[in-house]
C-alpha cells in the first residue's frame, strides 16, 4: 500500500521552491542531525535535478544507473497509470534518488502490472513528490540549466534543506561510473544462435537492454568492471569492445579512457551514451556539459551519411566538442577531422541543438551514437544499428 501523502517541498539551489506531497519513501523527521538521510541505502534525496519528456518508461529510468546521482523530474502529467513489472527494469535496483511528479499514481490493475508505482518506490526506498508544477519546474530548468537540488519533507526548514543542497558535489567532475560498475568479470551466454561473436565491454553502468539485444542476436557478452586494463579486455579474445551508457562527468573517466585507447586499432570499438563520449576522448576529442541535458523519447537525429531521421531515447548531460571547439554543427555534412588514430567523421547530428550525435573512424574500426538505440520502452526506429555492429563483426 502506497504512504499516505504528506507534506513535501524541491528545493533547488538558487532558493527556488516548490510545494507538493509526499507519495514515495517517507521523508517526516529528517533534521540536519539525521545520518541515514545521507547514507547509500538511505537514497539521500539530494542530486542533480534533470527532466525527461518520455511519455512512458519512468521504471525504465529509474533503473538505469546513468541516473546515479540525480531527481528525475517526469514532464508527462500523469505517472503510474500502467504500475510496474519486472520485465522493465534495466538493472538491479533503483539508481534515481528521488522522483518528481505531476501527478503520481498507484494503479496495478493494468494488463502485465505486478505492483503499483508508487508502493514499489516506497519499497524501494526512494522519495517521491507529487502535485508539482512541473510545466513550470522544467521552464526554470531550461531556462537556468539543470542544478543541485532536494526533496524534503515539510517539517524540515528551508534553511536546513539548502544546507543540504550546498552539500551535494556538482555533476561535473564526479566518477559515477565506479558507483555502478560489477565487482568483477560476468559472462553471459547468447539467447538465439550459437558461435556468435564474444563482445567484451566495459561496463559504467550498462542497462540491460542493451545486452539482451546484443545476446538476443547470437552475441556472447563479457560485462567487465571499468577499471579493467586494455591488456585485460584484449587476452580476452573479443571481436569487440562495447563501451556501455552509464553516469557522471566523462571528462571524469581519463582512467576508463586510457583503456580505450589502448583498443582502439586492434579491435573494432562501438560506444553508446557515454561509451560515444569516452571513445571520442579516447581518439583526441573533448567533451563539456550541456545546459540540461538530453533526456527522453523524442529526440531527432538525422544520419548524414543517408539523410535518414529517425527519433530516438536520450539520457546524458555531456556532449563531445568538434576539434576547435565547435559545440553546434549548422550544416547537414560529414564534416571529417583528424585524431590520433587516423580520420574520424561526424556521422550523426541533433535536430534539436545541432550537437554531435554519432561519430565514424575512418582509418581504424569504431563507431559511436549519443543516443538509446535499445530504448526500452521506444522509440525503436534505430534497434537496426545492433544489427549493424554485428554484421561487421560478426
Amino acid at each position: 500500500m502506497a504512504p499516505d501523502r504528506t507534506s513535501a517541498f524541491l528545493l533547488l539551489e538558487d532558493g527556488t521552491r516548490f510545494d507538493g506531497d509526499s507519495v514515495g519513501a517517507s521523508l517526516e523527521g529528517l533534521g540536519m542531525d539525521d545520518q541515514s538521510f545521507a547514507s547509500p541505502s538511505a537514497r539521500a534525496a539530494t542530486g542533480e535535478v534533470v527532466f525527461n519528456t518520455a511519455m512512458s518508461g519512468y521504471q525504465e529510468s529509474v533503473t538505469d544507473p546513468s541516473y546515479r546521482g540525480q531527481i528525475i523530474v517526469f514532464t508527462y502529467p500523469m505517472i503510474g497509470n500502467y504500475g510496474v513489472a519486472s520485465d522493465h527494469m534495466e538493472s538491479d535496483s533503483v539508481h534515481t534518488r528521488a522522483v518528481v511528479m505531476r501527478e503520481g499514481v498507484d494503479r496495478d490493475d493494468a494488463p502485465h502490472a505486478e505492483g503499483g508505482w508508487l508502493t514499489w518506490l516506497t519499497d524501494c526506498g526512494i522519495p517521491a513528490i507529487s502535485g508539482i508544477d512541473t510545466r513550470a519546474l522544467v521552464r526554470h530548468i531550461r531556462d537556468r540549466g539543470s542544478m543541485r537540488g532536494g526533496v524534503f519533507g515539510g517539517d524540515l526548514s528551508g534553511e536546513e534543506a539548502m544546507d543540504r543542497v550546498m552539500a551535494e558535489p556538482p555533476m561535473a567532475g564526479q566518477d559515477l561510473a565506479a558507483e555502478v560498475t560489477p565487482a568483477g568479470p560476468v559472462v553471459l551466454g547468447p539467447l538465439s544462435g550459437h558461435g556468435g561473436p564474444r563482445v567484451v565491454a566495459l561496463d559504467t553502468g550498462i542497462k540491460d537492454s542493451i545486452v539482451r539485444n546484443l545476446r538476443e542476436r547470437g552475441a556472447t557478452v563479457e560485462l567487465h568492471p571499468c577499471d579493467t586494463s586494455a591488456a585485460t579486455l584484449l587476452a580476452r579474445g573479443p571481436d569487440a569492445v562495447f563501451l556501455a551508457n552509464g553516469p557522471g562527468d566523462p571528462a571524469a573517466l581519463d582512467h576508463v579512457v586510457e583503456a580505450v585507447r589502448g583498443v582502439v586499432g586492434k579491435v573494432p570499438v562501438w560506444g553508446i551514451c557515454l561509451g560515444h563520449q569516452l571513445l571520442c576522448r579516447a581518439v583526441g576529442l573533448d567533451t563539456y556539459k550541456l545546459p540540461f541535458g538530453h533526456r527522453g523519447a523524442n529526440h531527432p537525429v538525422k544520419d548524414l551519411e543517408t539523410g535518414r531521421i529517425e527519433v530516438t531515447s536520450q539520457n546524458h548531460g555531456f556532449a563531445v566538442l568538434g576539434p576547435q571547439g565547435e559545440r553546434r554543427f549548422g550544416a547537414d555534412e560529414a564534416v571529417r577531422w583528424d585524431t590520433d588514430f587516423g580520420s574520424a567523421e561526424l556521422s550523426q547530428v541533433n535536430l534539436y541543438d545541432r550537437t554531435v550525435e554519432g561519430l565514424v573512424l575512418r582509418d581504424v574500426a569504431g563507431g559511436t551514437v549519443q543516443y538509446h538505440p535499445e530504448a526500452g520502452p521506444g522509440p525503436h526506429d534505430s534497434l537496426h544499428l545492433f544489427d549493424r555492429f554485428l554484421e561487421r563483426v560478426g
